[in-house]
């Protein structure tokens, strides 16, 4: 793959990253509207670490993580394709987000598939370790 296709593509991967939490809070919404009705391997936002959070809380903390890590992400694959954030707020938005997005998979871990899990947690820290020097 030629190098300027993969730089064009990593603007796509963070804005896709970003979505992805996106689809998480909308499954969130999905599961609460109707509560009981199949959801295949999503189940409602529960935390491990506060078990004691009513389910609506415990919705609204997690959509609270996945909104702030959508927004990010999003900046950041903004000021990655140098459209109206400032390239220089790459770095902080994309390593701030990341983080969020693993805090939020951490407190709420076993809420989401398998799969979804792994790719998240795979795409964070690819992009700590490209932007933690």
């Amino acid at each position: 793959m030629e190098p300027q296709t993969v730089t064009a593509a990593l603007p796509l991967v963070l804005l896709l990253h970003g979505l992805g939490h996106g689809g998480a809070i909308a499954a969130l919404a999905w599961i609460a509207a109707r509560p009981g009705g199949p959801t295949g391997d999503w189940h409602a936002a529960r935390s491990w670490l506060l078990p004691g959070l009513p389910p609506t809380t415990a919705t609204a903390v997690a959509c609270a993580f996945w909104a702030v890590a959508l927004v990010g992400f999003a900046a950041a694959a903004l000021a990655m394709a140098g459209v109206l954030v400032p390239a220089n707020a790459l770095r902080p938005l994309a390593l701030g987000s990341a983080a969020v997005s693993l805090a939020g998979i951490a407190l709420f871990a076993g809420t989401w598939p398998a799969f979804n899990t792994l790719a998240a947690i795979g795409v964070n820290l690819a992009v700590l370790a490209a932007l933690v020097r």
